[in-house]
């Protein structure tokens, strides 16, 4: 397969996995806890390594999955407490995340998890790194297994708990009352998150992390008001955001993660513009149409 077709699969991998869980993130009024645990996972990445001196195996997912669940317990704990939700969350994010940087500068700073690599990624360099599947003899890049992987677990887990999670999202009182166990499902929800963010961490940076956990989910909003479609629209974005990001990125010559992030805005202003409920076109005809309905009406 050829070196392009490895960065749209990729990249198309992470928009579906991220596009999915920025659903439920969305509903559940948590956009900006994706850009929290998006960079404080840093700080679980950084600390794993110090422990282990590797930068590859499952631990790395262990370490940023609990650096998540830190974040939403702290965030949630200030908020117990009578801070503001908002403020809880720029408080847990930003100082996690600089003890993260800090670690980053001083105590590994010979590794090449440096702080660009951080924010943008290296996704041009995802082809080079391959395994070779077993019995089949081929070579595939390990960023690109390792989110296929991440994508059916994501998958499986929506599927598994989709009325749980669409109950918790819409309604958590009654899910209470109902007996689910609500303070359950919602840290498996964030461990998730953080899987997903560390998976694809590595590979496209925390930017465009932030972008596919937030934008194509907020676009897909505008277009439905079913969930099951919101989930596949969303998937969808992510994808389009991909492949068209990456074409961008080879006209203007630029980077190709930042390229991807800045798609998704374009697909969100398009959805913000012509979606047919929510959309400032349809918005300004529904007037003009019940505008000229009441007056054929007065003049019959």
């Amino acid at each position: 397969m050829t070196y392009v077709a490895w960065i749209l699969i990729t990249a198309s991998l992470v928009g579906m996995s991220c596009g999915m869980i920025g659903v439920f993130l969305v509903l559940r009024r948590m956009a900006m806890m994706a850009d929290a645990i998006s960079h404080t996972v840093l700080l679980g990445i950084v600390l794993a390594f110090m422990v282990t001196h590797s930068l590859e195996g499952v631990h790395m997912l262990i370490g940023a999955a609990l650096a998540g669940l830190l974040t939403t317990y702290l965030v949630q704990w200030f908020q117990s407490k009578g801070v503001q939700y908002d403020a809880s969350i720029g408080v847990v994010f930003t100082s996690l995340f600089a003890i993260g940087v800090i670690l980053v500068s001083t105590s590994i700073g010979n590794t090449h998890l440096d702080i660009k690599h951080t924010l943008m990624g290296e996704i041009a360099f995802i082809p080079w790194n391959t395994v070779t599947l077993p019995f089949i003899g081929f070579e595939v890049p390990v960023a690109t297994l390792t989110l296929f992987c991440v994508f059916l677990l994501v998958l499986g887990l929506i599927l598994a708990f989709y009325k749980e999670w669409k109950l918790t999202a819409f309604d958590p009182a009654l899910a209470a009352s109902l007996g689910l166990p609500v303070v359950g499902l919602h840290y498996l929800f964030m461990t998730l998150v953080s899987l997903t963010t560390v998976a694809s961490f590595d590979a496209v940076g925390a930017i465009l992390v932030v972008a596919m956990l937030i934008t194509p989910a907020a676009s897909a909003y505008l277009w439905t008001e079913r969930l099951s479609v919101m989930l596949l629209l969303s998937a969808l974005f992510g994808v389009v955001s991909s492949i068209a990001g990456y074409y961008i990125a080879v006209w203007l010559d630029t980077s190709v993660s930042g390229s991807m992030a800045f798609s998704t805005g374009i697909v969100f202003v398009i959805s913000f513009i012509f979606s047919p409920t929510h959309g400032v076109i349809s918005k300004w005809i529904r007037p003009q149409n019940v505008q000229k309905t009441t007056l054929s009406k007065s003049t019959n």
